[in-house]
């Protein structure tokens, strides 16, 4: 037993050196994966960290990978469900004539209205190049530098990059050593250098200057070094003064009443004297284009005489053109002040929110509001509209009894220079209102307020002009199929639905 354990012991001192053996070997080439893994890592992180000087541009093969393709072109819109189809209620006479001429005004209209400043642009991936990508702003004619352009590359024997432009020249300082110029004063620049530090110097002194005179347009400028190029936008604009209203101390000084009559001189009367309990020395402005006009007397009151039945907007654009105050307000005839007409609140939401231009109140209760659905559609084709009743957006921060909308009833307050520069268009003589705030679409932000409103006159019976008004306040169908005739053509529509 003695002897088998001794042999057995040798067996098993043999084994232990051989397993010893083989766990050197393993702990050895695990050394040598573990500083292959670390090689490996610090050649993945030398290569990916950027710096000024280190950093390698991607090579050509990365560079031209597909950009995103832009968005597509809009196609047809959808007309909703009870929609006026506006071509139907063209005569069919005149409508190829009309629809060319449709057209030619439409391309007018994008060509004053649009620039390379509505073109696409996507930001290269990775790219070595830097320049502003937006608020670049010049004046027309005038040099001016380009801020932040430079070149942030890999270390190379020489670095050329290039600029170029379309309506101006460039220019930067006079050639320095070590630097090579080409094409200063052109629409295409180049700068060559041996030096990143020198070729930089000189991008920063890179004047751009428009050589075509423009109030309002813009420029492309494509940026490039080797298979790199960006493209970055120029905004063309002559500054404008700002047009400042004098606020005063009170609301006579702010907010100036208008309103539009007809034949209705007994409700413009209790419309004044209702002014009068609340504001005694606010300014009222009177439009008037009565058959047998008269004279409406009083303090602060301005009554303009037109010619017979010239009609609601056109009146609306001659009272409008007299305000000299800030806000105007506009009412009815046939309304009546109360307790809770209160201008001043509106004001204080239009200066607490100094990008509102029309806010409205409520009358006798009803505070009708309406939201525009909007499909521009093909331009052969035309857009798609929806205006839709009380359709509104969200509450106003700040006042939750207010709610953003794109178009309130005929009791508002407005900002003057904000709808003067809309207008209200004179062709629309009988009823009108939804066409004011479908012309101003995009231009006019518009709230709902609920805490303010007018009284509506009852309605009495004996108005000897009741029936004479009616005639005008009613129109003929031809007069709606005008309407209709004038959105096909002046808001290149298709269709119009009215819910």
């Amino acid at each position: 037993m003695q002897r088998l354990g001794l042999r057995g012991g040798v067996r098993f001192s043999a084994m232990d050196s051989k397993m010893a053996v083989f766990s050197r070997a393993l702990r050895q080439m695990a050394a040598v994966v573990c500083v292959i893994v670390l090689l490996s890592l610090y050649l993945m992180i030398f290569h990916n960290t950027a710096g000024p000087l280190t950093h390698e541009a991607p090579t050509p093969q990365k560079q031209r990978l597909a950009a995103p393709s832009p968005p597509p072109s809009p196609g047809p819109c959808t007309c909703p469900s009870g929609s006026y189809t506006l071509k139907d209620h063209i005569p069919k006479d005149q409508y190829e004539e009309l629809v060319k001429r449709r057209a030619k005004e439409l391309q007018n209209h994008k060509n004053r209205t649009t620039s390379v400043l509505s073109k696409l642009l996507f930001a290269p991936s990775n790219s070595p190049l830097q320049y502003p990508i937006q608020g670049f702003t010049v004046r027309p004619l005038t040099s001016t530098l380009i801020p932040g352009l430079a070149l942030h590359a890999g270390r190379r024997s020489s670095y050329k990059v290039s600029l170029k432009v379309s309506k101006g020249v460039l220019t930067t300082e006079t050639e320095t050593e070590g630097v090579k110029v080409q094409g200063d004063g052109g629409s295409r620049l180049t700068v060559e250098s041996s030096s990143l530090p020198i070729l930089n110097n000189l991008l920063a002194k890179v004047s751009y200057n428009s050589i075509v005179y423009h109030i309002h347009t813009g420029d492309l400028v494509s940026f490039q070094f080797e298979n790199h190029e960006a493209v970055f936008p120029v905004s063309i604009r002559r500054p404008q003064l700002p047009v400042l209203y004098d606020m005063g101390t009170d609301i006579s000084s702010q907010v100036t009443v208008v309103t539009k009559t007809f034949l209705r001189y007994a409700q413009l009367k209790v419309l004044l004297s209702s002014i009068r309990r609340f504001y005694s020395n606010i300014e009222v402005i009177i439009a008037d284009d009565s058959f047998e006009p008269e004279h409406v007397t009083g303090e602060h009151v301005r009554q303009y005489f037109m010619p017979p039945a010239q009609g609601w907007f056109a009146g609306r654009n001659l009272a409008v053109s007299q305000v000299t105050t800030k806000y105007f307000l506009w009412v009815d005839d046939d309304f009546e002040f109360t307790e809770k007409t209160k201008i001043e609140q509106l004001v204080e939401v239009m200066e607490a929110v100094p990008e509102l231009d029309v806010v409205g109140g409520a009358v006798g209760g009803n505070r009708f509001h309406f939201s525009l659905l909007y499909e521009e559609g093909e331009e052969t084709d035309g857009g798609c509209l929806y205006r839709k009743s009380k359709g509104k957006f969200h509450s106003l921060p700040g006042y939750p009894q207010c709610s953003l909308t794109d178009g309130v009833v005929n009791f508002f307050l407005a900002r003057t220079d904000a709808v003067r520069s809309v207008g209200f268009d004179p062709k629309l003589q009988r009823v009108a209102h939804s066409e004011f705030f479908m012309d101003g679409l995009g231009s006019l932000l518009v709230a709902s307020c609920g805490h303010v409103s007018i009284g509506h006159q009852p309605k009495t019976g004996h108005d000897k002009n009741a029936s004479r008004y009616s005639h005008f306040r009613h129109p003929a169908k031809s007069e709606s199929e005008f309407k209709l005739q004038l959105h096909f053509f002046k808001n290149n529509l298709k269709c119009v639905r009215y819910g």
